[in-house]
């Protein structure tokens, strides 16, 4: 059974009774809309014609709280370039946050302040080098762009461009002036909060050889008990009462990234909770770091003991200085002194080294630091840190040598590479009696 929706003006004007807090204003901008369509009309074809969208959004708490189509997709001004004819009435396709931002007014602003609305930015990198350039623009809008978002474009028709859309990248650049969508984490047209508590919805993006967090959490024991106990999550509760040890126990990347505690709101800014930057080739403490260090381990200690949140602090943080010194340091500076010296071109990647260069940081490297930072030890050595050292000692390094030689001799000097110019007697016995004592042989 359809639930009864009503015009828009009501919509609005009622909202606020449920918590919404939707102001007068918002309602007073869209009476003419509301004037011209109803939910109700949209619902009488697409029923019929996409009767998935509206089963999904009869599941939703927005349809038992007579939130309906044409809250958001009836645009509430007249200057968007996607508005387009349909039937008579104005709409638009692709809902930004401004939109839902008529309700969720405190996440919009929060999510705005957060790197997942500058995901788009990532146009100019060296990823998208690689995409737009070595593979080519089509492979960026199945691939790159999917994840961090495109800049939308539409015709004189408000029809939106193929390849821009459709598109749930998290940072997408909208026609209405702001950037991301909600729909990349909350699906559309459920909007589901349990759902977007899942890891899965961040594994969309956060997987795969260069940023695996969602494998990494699958390995660990975070990932290990929430399988194991996903019944226990009560993943559907109102955002603020979820709380640790009273709703759930096993965590999910939201539970450490986003969610309330008794100390702390839930948020939708990912980067409050994060003290070091992992993607460069060269690890960096953030502007904030302290404060979103102590934040972070205060979210652990609902779990932990501020003891056992400090000492893996200690390690995870270990590895990524180790990371930093003994192997990303000294590999930037061959790559700075190789193209300060015109031994490569400024083209990049037209020479070998610096493909080789790139998985060394943008895949093994940070495999290795994440893998270290969400407890997935596979990763932060096998998958990581072990692949490190292969790249860099028998790729990075020869090839260098190959281009000047003698370039790596001061960096091989350091007692962090002595092992390569040979072990002293003592030290080879005392690994032979390790391993004979260890297999008793």
């Amino acid at each position: 059974m359809l639930y009864r929706l009503t015009i828009i003006s009501f919509l609005f004007a009622s909202a606020t009774i449920f918590g919404l807090g939707i102001s007068r204003e918002v309602a007073a901008q869209d009476e003419t809309a509301a004037d011209k369509v109803s939910s109700n009309t949209c619902l009488t074809c697409h029923k019929t014609i996409t009767p998935g969208i509206v089963a999904d959004w009869q599941s939703s708490k927005h349809s038992t709280m007579d939130i309906g189509c044409a809250d958001c997709h009836i645009p509430s001004v007249e200057s968007r370039p996607d508005i387009q004819k349909h039937y008579g009435n104005n709409i638009v396709v692709a809902v930004t946050p401004k939109d839902c931002g008529k309700c969720h007014n405190k996440e919009t602003e929060e999510f705005l302040a957060s790197r997942h609305a500058k995901g788009a930015q990532f146009i100019g990198s060296m990823d998208n080098m690689l995409g737009e350039i070595v593979g080519g623009p089509q492979a960026v809008d199945v691939g790159c762009r999917q994840c961090h978002g495109s800049t939308l474009k539409a015709d004189e028709a408000g029809k939106l461009d193929a390849t821009t859309w459709p598109n749930t990248g998290i940072g997408r650049v909208n026609l209405d002036g702001s950037t991301g969508s909600c729909s990349a984490c909350h699906a559309r047209h459920g909007f589901s909060v349990a759902q977007a508590r899942h890891p899965e919805p961040c594994g969309k993006c956060h997987i795969g050889p260069d940023h695996p967090q969602l494998e990494i959490y699958e390995e660990s024991k975070h990932g290990i008990l929430f399988h194991a106990n996903r019944e226990k999550m009560n993943l559907d509760r109102p955002s603020s009462d979820w709380l640790p040890g009273k709703d759930y126990l096993y965590p999910t990347c939201s539970t450490c990234h986003m969610s309330a505690t008794a100390k702390m709101p839930v948020t939708h800014d990912v980067g409050e909770r994060i003290s070091w930057t992992l993607r460069p080739p060269i690890s960096s403490k953030l502007p904030d770091y302290e404060k979103n260090k102590n934040t972070m381990l205060s979210v652990c200690n609902n779990c932990h003991s501020p003891g056992f949140s400090k000492n893996f602090y200690s390690q995870y943080e270990g590895l990524v200085e180790l990371y930093n010194d003994k192997f990303a340091q000294p590999a930037k500076e061959i790559m700075d002194t190789l193209t300060e010296e015109k031994l490569i071109t400024p083209t990049p990647f037209d020479d070998k080294i610096e493909w080789t260069y790139f998985l060394l940081w943008h895949h093994e490297g940070r495999r290795a630091r994440h893998g270290a930072a969400m407890a997935g030890p596979d990763y932060a050595w096998w998958h990581g840190l072990f692949e490190v050292a292969d790249r860099f000692y028998n790729e990075f390094l020869p090839e260098a040598e190959e281009l000047k030689p003698g370039i790596s001799e001061s960096i091989l000097d350091s007692d962090y590479h002595r092992w390569r110019k040979g072990l002293s007697e003592e030290e080879i016995n005392q690994i032979l009696q390790f391993y004979r004592k260890r297999y008793d042989q």
